[in-house]
């Protein structure tokens, strides 16, 4: 078959990579989004889809608007069986009916759970012990198209969200080329969606907010907030050393959660000064082990107390200094 491939994110670039060494299937072209301008520098960088499409030599678009007519006719030109989309925009009409054999999306949930963008770090925060990666067909609703094949992937109770983003991938190239051997054949009968009732839960996009720690939540929300944005972008809090001063911002990329009591109001650090450091919440406490300082590097609780005194008793605050 003759494929467009849309995708942005390193999780596409991988489906996209094994996509073009295997030849089973012709790609046409590569649709990606722009150069952004990142760090300090603000370097324009190329998306980690558009690294390969140059590393394969494969032509390639990178559209403001989805609707450009300069886009459209491009596109079209390249006369495509099939769209194949992972972790890209949502698709206007024009572009997604333009294909003859339509437009599949591979989503990292066993949907209708986890409808949006950032499924890997809702399911975990949820406390999921299963999700997987789904197949369908591009509508005109949100990830509802009706769905082609899914596979199922357990979640560990202490996995991260990149930990998860790796187990996730290994399950969608396998599951990617079944999908287009299928479509190729002839022999998928699409099925539609189960009908979300409003119960099932949804995947909006992770914004800052959402990244900050709120201590007087149980300590087994608080875990999974942790490990879900484990390493990006990170559970931050806000920190105020005993007796006042400056506070500070902290991630926390890792941590033991223990239902055992503190005896200490929510949001009490306690530290051995050494080795240990802990945060108190209502129901128990988190053992930190690995941590970020802002404007440092990411490092274990051993080496932050090394060049670190004076946090025994400090106060992790609900909102930024």
């Amino acid at each position: 078959m003759k494929i467009v491939f849309m995708g942005t994110p390193e999780f596409a670039s991988v489906l996209l990579e094994k996509l073009a060494a295997s030849g089973e299937h012709e790609i046409a072209a590569v649709v990606t989004v722009p150069d952004k301008a990142v760090g300090r520098g603000l370097k324009l960088t190329p998306s980690a889809v558009k690294q390969v499409a140059m590393a394969h030599g494969l032509p390639l678009l990178q559209p403001e608007k989805l609707r450009a007519p300069a886009f459209l006719e491009s596109l079209a030109a390249f006369n495509a069986d099939l769209f194949l989309v992972v972790a890209f925009r949502m698709l206007p009409e024009v572009v997604w009916r333009m294909p003859s054999k339509g437009t599949v999306n591979l989503h990292a949930s066993l949907l209708p759970k986890y409808r949006g963008a950032a499924p890997i770090q809702r399911a975990i925060m949820n406390g999921e012990r299963e999700t997987g990666v789904t197949a369908f067909l591009i509508d005109e609703k949100l990830d509802e198209g009706r769905m082609l094949c899914s596979v199922t992937v357990p979640v560990a109770p202490d996995e991260t969200g990149g930990e998860l983003h790796d187990a996730l991938l290994d399950a969608a190239s396998p599951l990617m080329f079944d999908t287009l051997r299928k479509i190729e054949e002839g022999s998928f009968v699409p099925v539609p969606q189960p009908v979300n009732d409003g119960t099932l839960p949804t995947a909006p996009k992770i914004f800052r907010e959402d990244c900050r720690i709120g201590w007087n939540r149980p300590v087994e929300q608080i875990y999974n907030q942790i490990r879900a944005l484990s390493p990006y972008p990170g559970a931050f809090t806000t920190v105020r050393k005993q007796g006042g001063g400056e506070a500070v911002l902290v991630k926390i990329f890792k941590a033991v959660m223990s239902h055992d009591s503190c005896g200490l109001p929510a949001g009490t650090v306690t530290t051995d000064n050494r080795h240990t450091l802990s945060v108190a919440a209502p129901d128990g406490c988190l053992r930190v082990e690995e941590l970020q300082l802002f404007g440092k590097r990411r490092m274990s609780v051993s080496d932050f107390l090394a060049g670190n005194k004076g946090f025994d008793g400090a106060v992790c605050l609900e909102e930024e200094a």
